[in-house]
């Protein structure tokens, strides 16, 4: 084989009109991207389904000087680039249909060796996607798991944050370069993850957010990880095209069940319709990934700060708390199910608040918070 670098490398992915398909085709048909530019021009023409305008900008020569400022610029912004066939490029990514030949991150590479749950939904989230987002990534990050999501807004933001106050790791893969601020609301979002977690894609630096990038970037979700958890989805969602790319490679699919006349929740009912499995807490995302090496809990995780808050609680705490849902009730049907008195059902409930565990709303509703 040739002998190639990383400037060749990216030189190569830097040819117009090529892209990861055709990118692969070239090296399986010539060993490495070195050799791809010492190919012939009849060569190069007689590698199938090569578009002719990436077939004529090899014969013009390879952009090895645009490749070079490109690696200056990732090297001064700390940004590492993986290749294909590496052994640091993440093996369960490499090993879907159409893998990303070069994979650009900013933060902890080894986040993407780990196991890992993507975590997708509604970017215009009702309040209970985003706290069972926030919720069970949180939980799930405290079991050792990884937080694969696209850093849009809504659930995707929900379960990063969830990762974040939990202590957990996160990856957000992003449909443009790791430069651009895209969305500009959660860019603060994302300079935590690159802190704690990973900023990742496959778009070279200063590449815009289009439209077209991100079902390619859903993809590399749904590639990095064992499974997908679609918390909140309508019936036409980018999440479900992650859930479909999941299912294709063989990986679990999970859907939280919603309010059966929302249509946010109508593309997960129909993801359990198809097959999709059900979950009603973390135990149900576990029992079908795992195993893998056991990892406590950061202190302070909500897990761990529900289980201190109920076991000091009163057993009329108890029986209240059972009583409450994600969804708000009135204060009248929690009295009328406790049958405990207006003033003690009162009572219990301000114990619930001050433990953390429910929220006071407007109008004397409340609701539980995990």
């Amino acid at each position: 084989m040739t002998e190639t670098t990383d400037r060749d490398w990216l030189a190569l992915s830097l040819v117009p009109g090529l892209g990861p398909a055709g990118f692969r085709r070239l090296l399986d048909t010539f060993g490495s991207p070195a050799g791809v530019f010492g190919a012939s021009a009849k060569e190069l023409r007689q590698v199938p389904g090569l578009r002719p305008e990436a077939a004529a900008a090899l014969v013009a020569g390879p952009p090895r000087r645009e490749a070079e400022a490109e690696m200056a610029s990732l090297a001064r912004l700390g940004i590492r680039m993986l290749r294909f066939g590496s052994e640091d490029y993440p093996a369960r990514l490499a090993a879907i249909y159409n893998p990303p030949m070069l994979l650009f991150v900013n933060g902890s590479t080894a986040l993407l060796h780990r196991p890992a749950l993507a975590v997708v939904g509604s970017r215009a989230a009702t309040s209970y996607g985003l706290k069972i987002a926030h919720d069970l990534s949180a939980r799930l990050a405290g079991q050792g798991l990884v937080i694969v999501s696209g850093l849009a807004l809504g659930i995707d933001a929900a379960a990063h944050r969830g990762v974040l106050e939990a202590g957990g790791g996160t990856v957000a893969v992003l449909g443009c370069g790791l430069d651009v601020r895209y969305p500009k609301a959660n860019w603060r979002l994302a300079e935590k993850i690159e802190s704690q977690g990973a900023l990742v894609s496959e778009y070279r630096l200063a590449t815009p957010p289009d439209a077209f990038r991100f079902p390619a970037r859903n993809r590399i979700i749904s590639g990095l990880c064992r499974g997908v958890l679609v918390v909140e989805a309508a019936q036409r969602s980018g999440s479900l095209i992650t859930a479909r790319l999941a299912l294709e490679e063989g990986r679990e699919v999970f859907a939280i069940p919603g309010r059966v006349d929302s249509a946010k929740s109508a593309g997960t009912h129909r993801l359990l319709r198809e097959g999709a499995k059900l979950v009603s807490g973390i135990d149900d995302i576990l029992e079908e990934l795992g195993p893998w090496p056991e990892t406590t809990p950061p202190p302070g995780t909500p897990a761990a700060r529900g289980e201190e808050s109920t076991a000091a609680l009163s057993p009329e705490a108890r029986l209240v708390l059972g009583l409450l849902e994600v969804y708000p009730q009135p204060i009248d049907t929690i009295i009328n199910q406790a049958r405990l008195g207006a003033a003690k059902v009162n009572e219990v409930l301000l114990q619930l608040e001050l433990h953390g565990l429910i929220e006071a709303l407007p109008g004397q509703r409340y609701r539980a918070l995990s």
